[in-house]
């Protein structure tokens, strides 16, 4: 989210950064707020090493919207994630490239690929999207193949977890709330008089995130099947009588 900040009289324009995760109980939570001019390399391994050292100890999965740097940041110190790159964001960067008269077209193409049964059948689906479109959009569909591995993770799982993943749409709802809370605000005297009023709203969302994720009980199981030994579940079993 981008915002107007004070400093030393003069309006200076910063993004404000929220990490969201969900837990092994299946609830949401933002992790970590920052605030920064520009993003990179070098700011999301800062950002990776605060949350490491005030305690995250593993991701299994991370869901990013293709930002620079991040993938490599996030690999750097916590080797064994698993990458998502957001599909929605390839989606739109995509649009972004294609002629109004051909979008309905390929983007019925498109879908083809993101919504396909499983990554088999999708891979496939990218050729003729390249062997259709390729001469006309060479940059697009080179993209979609750049990013294949990082945008493919998710079917390796079923559907419920593949809605979970596959987009970053659940930070964009967040934000949604929050910028109801922030939208009458010119520009904020201080960088911590920004995280403060966003803390605020943020405590108030979170009391509304009272349950799981909808059948968070079966996902669970299956990331437990996947990563073994990084997902400790705790089973209570009844003491027997005898």
């Amino acid at each position: 989210m981008h915002y107007k900040i004070r400093v030393d009289g003069k309006v200076q324009h910063k993004a404000l950064y929220n990490i969201m995760g969900i837990n092994k109980e299946g609830y949401k939570e933002v992790l970590a707020m920052y605030i920064s001019q520009s993003e990179g390399a070098n700011f999301w391994l800062q950002v990776l090493t605060d949350l490491q050292q005030r305690g995250l100890q593993d991701v299994l999965i991370a869901c990013t919207d293709n930002l620079k740097g991040f993938s490599e940041a996030i690999l750097s110190i916590f080797p064994k994630t698993q990458i998502q790159k957001c599909i929605i964001h390839q989606i739109r960067n995509s649009l972004k490239y294609v002629a109004s008269k051909d979008q309905k077209a390929f983007m019925k193409d498109l879908k083809l690929v993101y919504k396909a049964i499983n990554k088999e059948v999708a891979v496939d689906e990218l050729l003729n999207l390249e062997q259709k479109w390729g001469e006309k959009y060479p940059i697009i569909i080179e993209s979609w193949q750049r990013n294949w591995e990082e945008l493919s993770a998710c079917f390796e799982y079923t559907e419920p977890i593949r809605r979970i993943i596959y987009t970053t749409n659940a930070v964009e709802g967040f934000h949604r709330q929050v910028r109801k809370v922030t939208k009458t605000k010119g520009a904020f005297t201080s960088d911590m008089a920004l995280l403060k009023l966003v803390y605020l709203a943020t405590k108030n969302i979170q009391k509304k995130w009272t349950s799981p994720l909808h059948n968070w009980s079966l996902s669970i199981q299956q990331l437990y099947i996947k990563f073994e030994e990084r997902v400790q579940l705790e089973i209570h079993t009844k003491p027997s009588n005898s």
